[in-house]
């Protein structure tokens, strides 16, 4: 359209074309072991965010902007809001994070109580309209971010003063560092946790389409690449070598 009507340079039949496609990753996926290695060099809060990443197969932006609201405890689940694709999902919650989940929660709530003591403090930053249909809703302990930001800090373009979620950025190198730590070989980042998650639930016999219900995937076609560390070898060839 821009070639025709604007530049009046026709680009003639181009039905022959075909977009380039870059080639798809294989996902670097932990075994059970190197997990728990993994976890075992860390603590606190590091340990809760890893054990989330893992436990319940989030992305990093998720994790970082899930509320205090979105864990429900009694039915053992997460709720995601506006993920990849700005699609909403459920996901699993570890009976074994309960625990550690209530006491961030706790947390969250001291810093709470210490932010509404600051004469310019407007709450946490609440989506879409939101915030003009319920100002007070900033100030209440639903609707702050399970892992806040360590200072309060003021909002671009409005100057608010807000306590932000955690820098997403922060949880890779605390990742990097726990695998050097732990002496794994492989590149272990935000990433690998979603994929282990997912390879062990198949691994575990659970069915694909609750893999991608898990993940937010819209194509199954996205998922059954995890399938392949259930084969043996690569794509179950079994070695000539294997025999001699």
């Amino acid at each position: 359209y821009l070639y025709n009507r604007f530049l009046e340079q026709p680009l003639g039949d181009v039905s022959a074309f075909r977009r380039s496609k870059r080639q798809a990753k294989l996902p670097v996926v932990l075994t059970e072991d190197e997990v728990r290695r993994l976890l075992a060099e860390l603590r606190g809060r590091r340990k809760l965010i890893a054990s989330l990443l893992y436990g319940s197969g989030l992305r990093r932006i998720e994790l970082t902007r899930l509320r205090v609201k979105d864990v429900d405890f009694d039915h053992l689940q997460i709720q995601v809001w506006n993920g990849k694709g700005s699609k909403h999902r459920l996901v699993t919650l570890a009976q074994e994070l309960v625990a550690p989940l209530r006491l961030q929660v706790e947390q969250v709530h001291t810093l709470l109580l210490q932010d509404a003591l600051v004469e310019d403090y407007a709450g946490a930053k609440l989506p879409g309209a939101l915030e003009r249909k319920s100002p007070r809703a900033s100030k209440t302990l639903g609707w702050q971010f399970m892992f806040p930001s360590s200072r309060l800090s003021h909002e671009p373009g409005t100057h608010k003063l807000r306590r932000h979620h955690l820098d997403e950025s922060l949880i890779n190198k605390f990742l990097r560092q726990a695998q050097a730590d732990a002496g794994l070989m492989k590149q272990v980042g935000s990433h690998t946790l979603r994929h282990s998650f997912a390879t062990h639930l198949l691994q575990s016999g659970a069915d694909i389409r609750t893999v991608q219900q898990q993940l937010g995937h819209t194509d199954v076609k996205t998922t059954e690449i995890y399938t392949h560390v259930l084969k043996q070898g690569a794509m179950g060839v079994r070695s000539p070598l294997s025999r001699l």
